[in-house]
């Protein structure tokens, strides 16, 4: 296919149809959504606890839960558990939580069963470590947020997401993988005043939501490395 960059070993491409079209020809696949499910997924399995990533965010998501004997989570404004990193620092190890989302979680359950992880800035160097034993071809996916109308709009922070995982990695990187190493190479050294500062971030700082912002600015500060293990994700480095 012309847009699958088979030739290289390290790929980059956006959103569902890059998880779609490039995921047959992976050996993993990374999924990058920074200010929200991949942050919160790092933490909640660092702190020895479960997330199973579920697409939806209705009535379904609940029913789901209780059929995994699991917490669910609410949206990001309410008490509790939600896409909120801030909101699970403290989660309990073993407990389970349905994480429904509209883009982390629809991507990793859209892989086809390639080898899927999660990963953010806090734990790029663990997961490119452990990536880097098995070795093969990797795609990387930059989530993205969402337009009003329901398409992709490509964002800043899921961009330099996948360079900062794609940095680690040995391979040759698709021109549309090196693009994204140059924008975290470029922002590495204020990663919180990049995130501040782009549109995503500046939504967050306004709905008061700074502390999540800051959690997803931190780097390699975590050794997790969140793997999908049938319907959740465990920590793959333990």
């Amino acid at each position: 296919m012309l847009f699958d960059q088979a030739e290289y070993d390290l790929r980059c491409e956006w959103g569902l149809q890059g998880v779609l079209n490039l995921s047959p020809i992976s050996d993993a696949v990374i999924v990058v959504d920074i200010l929200s499910f991949s942050t919160a997924v790092d933490i909640v399995v660092a702190n020895g606890a479960f997330v199973l990533p579920c697409r939806w965010k209705d009535d379904s998501a609940a029913r789901f839960a209780e059929e995994k004997h699991a917490h669910v989570a609410g949206v990001r404004s309410q008490a509790g558990y939600s896409l909120s990193p801030a909101s699970v620092r403290a989660i309990p190890a073993g407990t389970a939580l349905v994480l429904p989302s509209p883009n982390g979680s629809t991507l990793c359950l859209s892989a086809n069963h390639v080898p899927t992880f999660t990963t953010c800035l806090r734990n790029a160097p663990a997961v490119a470590a452990h990536l880097a034993r098995s070795g093969g071809c990797v795609t990387v996916i930059p989530a993205g947020e969402r337009w009003g109308d329901g398409t992709l709009r490509p964002c800043l922070e899921d961009w330099i997401g996948a360079g900062a995982i794609l940095s680690l990695l040995a391979g040759r990187r698709s021109p549309e993988a090196e693009l994204a190493v140059a924008a975290f190479e470029r922002f590495h050294g204020h990663l919180a005043g990049a995130l501040s500062r782009c549109g995503s971030g500046t939504e967050l700082v306004k709905r008061g939501f700074q502390c999540d912002l800051e959690l997803a600015s931190e780097y390699g500060v975590s050794s997790a490395v969140p793997v999908l293990a049938g319907d959740r994700f465990v920590n793959g480095s333990l």
